[in-house]
This record gives C-alpha cells, sequence and structure tokens, in this order.
C-alpha cells in the first residue's frame, strides 16, 4: 500500500525533472511513511511512497523483473499474489522478494497489458518498458484505490491524488465548471472528471498506454448482470445453493484480505455489512478482532455504537470507540477536505477520517464494509424505483405541478426529492435525481444564469454508464450505475483518501471482483424482495450475526450536521456564504443560497446538505484555487531506494 507518482515526456526531447517528481512524492507522504523509491529513465521518472505490509524487509520499489527491462511501482494489494507467484516460478521466473509487487512486474513480463486479467486485488500501478519506451497506467475494476492524470502539451503527469500532479510547475488549479454541475447534482464528481480543469481520473476497470507520443486509454473489465442463458426467468438455481456459493465466496474474500505482516483489524458500524465482515474474521483468527466505531454527541439522538459494541461483544472483540463532536466536525473538517483534494458533500467524513486515526493508534490495516448496499440492494431508492411505473401514465402537466407543490411544504426532505424522481420518465434523469444534493429544478435557481449551460446535463452521464449496462430490470440497471459512480467516486474515494490521509490501509472484502459478478448475476428477487433489502446477504448473515442487527432500521452515519449548522456549525456557515470572497466569484445566486441559510437556520426546513456541499466547495475553492498550495512538511527520514537507468 502506497502512493505513486510520475512524469513521462511523451516527445522524448528532454528528460523527466527528478527534482518534480522529488516534490510530487512530498506532496503524498501520508499514503507512504515507511520509504520511498524512484526510477528515473532520461523522458521518464516514477516513484511512490510505500506503507509496508507485506514483505516489509525486502518490498521497495520499483521492483524489476529478471533483465531489467520493466519496472514498476504500485499502490494497493494483490491478494492472490502467492498463487500467481507459484504459477509465474512454475514457468521460470525468478523471484528475489516475496512481495505482491514483484508478480506484478513477471505478470507484465509474461501476458503485458492483460496482465490486469490476472490481478485479484485494488490497485493503481505503473510498468515502463525501457526497451519500448513506453509506460503502462492501470486502475483496479471497481475503483478502490485512485489514480489521476493530465496531459500538459507532451507531457503526461500522473499520481495517486490531485495534490501530487498540483506540484508539476506546468499544471495550475482551475474550476472545472461542468464538474461543478455534476457536484451541485450528485455530491461528487464522477470520473473521469475531477473538479480541477484538465485533471482526469482514471475509471476503474480501464488502462493507459503511452507510447510513441501517444495514449489510448482502453477498458479491461466491465460487470455483466446476464445469467445463464440470459434469461432470468430460467434461472434455476435454488436459494440454498446461491446463499450456499455467497457464504463460500465472502469467506474466501476475507481470508484473503487477512494476508498481512502487521496488525489489522475492523471498521465496525453494527449494520450488517461490517459485522457480518467481523463474524467471518472472527472465525479465521486465532486472537480477538480489534474493531473500531464511532458516533457522535448528538443531544440525545441515537448513534450506531450500541449495535457496534453488541456485535463486538458477541465475537470477543478488542473493541475501540469514539465519540465525534461538534468542535471536532469544526477542528478538523479543513483538514479533511485537504485530504480529499475535491469537495465531496458529505459531512460523515469528518467522522471517517477521525475513525481512521483511531484506528492507527493499534493497527496499519483494516476491513471494511463498504459494497453491501450497491452489490444487494441496501438502498431505500431501490425499493422507490419500483414505484416510477405509476407515475408514468402521468401527463408532463401532472408531474410538473406535483413537483411544485411538494417544493413548498416545509419538512419532508427525502419524500420530496423521492416525489421529484419518481415523476421524471427519462431513465437516466430519473437516476441522476434520486436523493442529489440540488435537483435539475433548484440548481438552476442556485446557479448564476452564465453558468446554465456550462455546467450541463448530469443524466448525460447517467446515461453514457447505461449504454454499456447488459441489465434488463430496473434495479439491476440502478445498481450498476450505483457502482461505477456512488461507489467509486464518493464511497471508495471517501474511504481510500481518509484512511490513507492517516497511513492506514483499508481492504474491502464485499469488492472482490468475483464476489461483484455473482451478485450481479442473481435474479433480483435475491437482492430485494418484497419490503426486505439484501435479502440473499441478510440470509447468509442470519446464521452468524444476531437478528436484531440484522432487521435493525438501516441509519448510516447519522451525525447531527442539521442541528449544528443552527449552532455550533453556524459561524462558519455564515463565514463562508455570506462573504464577499463568495458573493465576488459569481458562481450563484447570492439571495438564493441566502434563502437556504435563513429556512435552514428558522428550522423551516433541513438544507443541511446543500448548505454543507456549498460550504466544502467554497473552502476547497480557497484552499486550493485562490492560494498556491502550501509547501509539504520535510518527512522523516526514511529507507530511499533510488534507480536511474538511461
Amino acid at each position: 500500500m502506497c502512493g505513486i507518482a510520475g512524469i513521462l515526456q511523451l516527445d522524448r526531447s528532454r528528460a523527466a525533472p527528478a527534482g518534480v517528481l522529488e516534490e510530487m512524492l512530498r506532496a503524498i507522504v501520508h499514503r507512504g511513511p515507511d520509504e520511498d523509491g524512484r526510477l528515473v529513465d532520461d523522458e521518464l521518472a516514477m516513484g511512490m511512497r510505500r506503507l509496508s505490509i507485506i514483505d516489509l524487509q525486502d518490498g521497495q520499489q520499483p521492483i524489476f523483473d529478471e533483465q531489467r527491462r520493466f519496472g514498476v511501482v504500485f499502490n494497493g494489494e494483490i491478494y492472490n499474489y502467492r498463487e500467481l507467484r507459484t504459477e509465474l516460478e512454475q514457468r521460470g521466473h525468478v523471484f528475489r522478494t516475496r512481495s505482491d509487487t514483484e508478480v506484478i512486474v513477471h505478470l507484465f513480463e509474461e501476458h503485458g497489458s492483460q496482465c490486469v486479467d490476472f490481478l485479484r486485488g485494488m490497485f493503481g500501478l505503473a510498468v515502463w518498458d525501457n526497451q519500448t519506451r513506453s509506460l503502462f497506467l492501470a486502475r483496479d475494476r471497481l475503483g478502490i484505490k485512485p489514480l489521476y492524470y493530465t496531459l500538459q502539451g507532451d507531457t503526461l503527469i500522473f499520481g495517486s491524488e490531485i495534490k501530487a500532479v498540483l506540484r508539476h510547475p506546468g499544471v495550475t488549479a482551475q474550476l472545472d465548471h461542468r464538474a461543478l454541475g455534476q457536484y451541485l447534482s450528485l455530491k461528487y464528481v464522477p470520473a473521469p472528471r475531477t473538479m480541477f480543469e484538465g485533471i482526469l481520473s482514471l475509471p476503474p476497470g480501464h488502462t493507459l498506454h503511452a507510447r510513441d507520443g501517444q495514449c489510448h486509454i482502453e477498458r479491461y473489465w466491465n460487470v455483466s448482470y446476464a445469467t445463464e442463458g440470459d434469461d432470468r426467468s430460467e434461472d434455476q438455481r435454488s436459494e440454498d445453493d446461491c446463499r450456499q456459493q455467497l457464504a463460500d465466496l465472502l469467506r474466501e474474500s476475507v481470508g484473503l484480505r487477512l494476508r498481512s505482516d502487521v496488525p489489522f483489524g475492523a471498521f465496525l458500524s453494527g449494520g450488517v455489512d461490517s459485522s457480518t465482515i467481523v463474524a467471518l474474521m472472527a472465525e479465521q483468527m486465532s486472537e480477538p478482532v480489534k474493531t473500531f466505531s464511532v458516533g457522535f454527541d448528538g443531544g440525545g439522538e441515537a448513534d450506531e455504537l450500541p449495535y457496534a459494541r453488541q456485535v463486538a461483544e458477541r465475537f470477543g472483540c478488542e473493541h475501540h470507540t469514539l465519540v465525534v463532536t461538534a468542535s471536532d466536525f469544526l477542528r478538523d473538517a479543513e483538514d479533511v477536505l485537504w485530504h480529499l483534494d475535491q469537495p465531496i458533500a458529505d459531512q460523515a467524513t469528518v467522522a471517517t477520517h477521525m475513525v481512521a486515526k483511531l484506528a492507527r493508534r493499534h493497527v496499519k490495516m483494516v476491513l471494511t464494509g463498504e459494497g453491501g448496499d450497491e452489490l444487494f440492494a441496501g438502498y431505500a431508492r431501490y425499493q422507490g424505483e419500483q414505484f416510477a411505473k405509476w407515475f408514468r401514465p402521468l401527463p408532463s402537466w401532472a408531474r410538473r405541478g406535483l413537483r411544485r407543490v411538494s417544493r413548498q411544504l416545509p419538512g419532508l426532505r427525502r419524500a420530496k426529492i423521492a416525489l421529484n424522481a419518481l415523476t421524471i420518465r427519462d431513465e437516466a434523469e430519473r437516476m441522476a435525481n434520486w436523493f442529489p444534493m440540488f435537483t435539475d429544478e433548484t440548481r438552476a435557481q442556485v446557479l448564476r444564469p452564465e453558468h446554465h449551460l456550462s455546467a450541463g446535463d448530469t443524466a448525460d452521464v447517467f446515461a453514457e454508464h447505461l449504454k454499456d449496462c447488459d441489465a434488463v430490470s430496473s434495479l439491476d440497471r440502478m445498481l450498476y450505475v450505483d457502482s461505477k459512480l456512488w461507489l467509486a467516486d464518493y464511497l471508495l474515494l471517501r474511504g481510500d483518501k481518509l484512511t490513507m490521509a492517516n497511513s492506514l490501509e483499508a481492504r474491502v472484502p464485499l469488492l472482490d471482483h468475483r464476489l461483484v459478478e455473482f451478485a450481479a448475476g442473481l435474479p433480483e428477487h435475491y437482492k430485494l424482495r418484497g419490503k426486505t433489502r439484501k435479502y440473499l446477504l441478510k440470509q447468509v448473515a442470519a446464521e452468524l450475526i444476531p437478528d436484531d442487527i440484522i432487521h435493525r432500521k438501516k441509519q448510516g452515519f447519522p451525525i447531527p450536521i442539521e442541528r449544528w449548522l443552527r449552532a455550533e456549525a453556524r459561524p462558519l456557515m455564515r463565514d463562508l456564504l455570506d462573504s464577499a470572497t463568495f458573493r465576488d466569484r459569481g458562481l450563484f445566486e447570492t439571495a438564493a443560497v441566502e434563502t437556504l441559510m435563513g429556512r435552514h437556520e428558522s428550522s423551516y426546513a433541513d438544507h443541511s446538505t446543500e448548505l454543507w456541499g456549498l460550504m466544502s466547495l467554497e473552502m476547497w475553492l480557497r484552499k486550493f484555487v485562490d492560494h498556491p498550495l502550501a509547501t509539504c512538511a520535510t518527512p522523516a527520514p526514511t529507507q530511499t531506494q533510488e534507480v536511474t537507468l538511461g
């Protein structure tokens, strides 16, 4: 686990600046505080910061093949590296380390760009071929690990975090106005865009090959929702067979992710997903599982700590908890935004950052429960989508009238957003409007008119993904786009950046690609059955965890941002959104923003999502666009491996 960065002069007219690479690596020292390494070869300079998890003594990067033609730097973990190593040794490859990284370089030697097909894990990687003078970049299938790049003239610049890319003097931090429109709708920016003009995210399941002055991007994996015979009505697998197959896949996935040479634990929310992971860890471990949970100072409001404690006691875990207060939230908000690189309209980011900080005091790696909702239909919107057909026959004037009337009613925020989505006929547009930050209509009200066109149509993003989806049912099509967008660019981005901010590795057993492919191929009634969401997963969980954990109402992380923005966080909100700096940007209708704040402060409505989204955006603009990036602190002395070729 680490962070990578690099520079390639595509025209080969000059050497890559090794000094700039040094600055890029300094910007991501938190991702790998243990050691660093560099490969410098005329037009190429690339390197990494390492958080050592496997082969602590000999796993330094870059790592080469036997003839030193191919060199690799790598961020992530390959869970099937032992099996791959055995196969490669049988084919005559000679290994000098026990690391998973070395498997990649020998696979590339054997299979070229198809090496990614053999990898079972999470990764952002770069392989340099010093004979063909070509660079190969790849990102894992689900997007668990990030990888960013930009082309500045004849220079390709890449890194695990955008702040590394920004260290190159040829890159400037400018707002991408189309990305802004997407953010206001979705709460995040979907790949390949980022909030920075010209800096792109390599999409999950894609590779980039730079050769002969050109860059070629290609998809190598996509999830299929087709079943045997391509007809779900003919799927004859029994529920018992599917339940057993899912249980076997879960145990295998957890077992693979317990491969580590350092202490590890698990994030435990007390929900079905994380509780099931902890139960399976307890089955396979000879010592207590170290678990970490976070609650909040909610003034009497309920959080999930009691459920997490119940699960921890059930399995004899070494359990650690913390409580987030309003002062914690205010203290860490800006630091969290720095680590995210981009604004995410999610107040739970501070809690994620704090629980990662807690875990890092005890372990170097954790397992998490991300992915269960997107695989097995865990969100309420999946049930809500079933009612869209009831609204389809209504004439357009009736649907517009329902939306207009609902907006005037106080409270009931989630119900109003659901009604807005259900009254939209177009599939892509409807999916884009399920629980957004701003609906299409309210986004138009808050953005100044001159920015409407540049903001674009967010539904186009969903439409492009739906073109590549082979699912037939509306449920599976919704699960598909959520796995490509919400999961990759919101949940997994948040998880990676905020665990790595604390030099903590997070592994995601539910997103093993074989498990993902299995879930996609299930008949939809094994995912959503009546009012029961995640049906088959809960059937497996019923054999492992308490019934009241399985059947309790889904909470997520209910941080009391609504209340805080009326009290402790109100000064911050006003400082950001009622300032001359905010008004002078000319992005938003300040009267519309003032209305949002006033309605929220008076408790007439809950606009906490919209307001926190705008606050995050303004903090991001001040930190990344208005002022030069602060120089990273000089890292503590670490082991350094530098290789110079050419």
